[in-house]
């Protein structure tokens, strides 16, 4: 049977343009939502999984035409992971997930913070080691 004709093909095509609706950039990064002078932009992690399947069998006569039983399924996982807060020209991450379970996972979650703090030492320190 010709791929252009074959009913499954079809239902390929209709399954994918469904999940591509759903799962756009949009949907990982929403869109800005403004409050109390700051700016919250949602960050989701998506899943998703697509299966289908089918086949023809013949039929008692071979002028008739071949019957066809298939099927397509799929499903669409939207887990929300953090904030990203705009307050003041300074960006924070606001974790939604469940805390860190392992020691690197705490270390990563550390590392804008110690960012900061060296940032403001650095800052704090630089002009007074100038005068000298």
């Amino acid at each position: 049977m010709d791929n252009k004709t074959n009913p499954l093909s079809g239902m390929l095509q209709e399954a994918m343009g469904r999940v591509r609706e759903m799962v756009d950039a949009n949907t990982i990064v929403g869109q800005p939502i403004q409050a109390e002078g700051m700016t919250l932009i949602p960050i989701s992690k998506v899943s998703f999984g697509f299966g289908g399947g089918g086949a023809e069998y013949g039929s008692k006569t071979a002028s008739a035409p071949a019957n066809l039983g298939g099927g397509i399924g799929s499903g669409v996982k939207i887990t929300p992971v953090a904030f990203l807060v705009l307050k003041e020209g300074t960006v924070r991450v606001l974790p939604v997930a469940v805390p860190a379970a392992s020691t690197v996972d705490r270390v990563v979650e550390m590392v804008p913070d110690l960012v900061d703090k060296v940032t403001a030492f650095i800052k704090k320190e630089g002009p007074e080691q100038e005068a000298f």
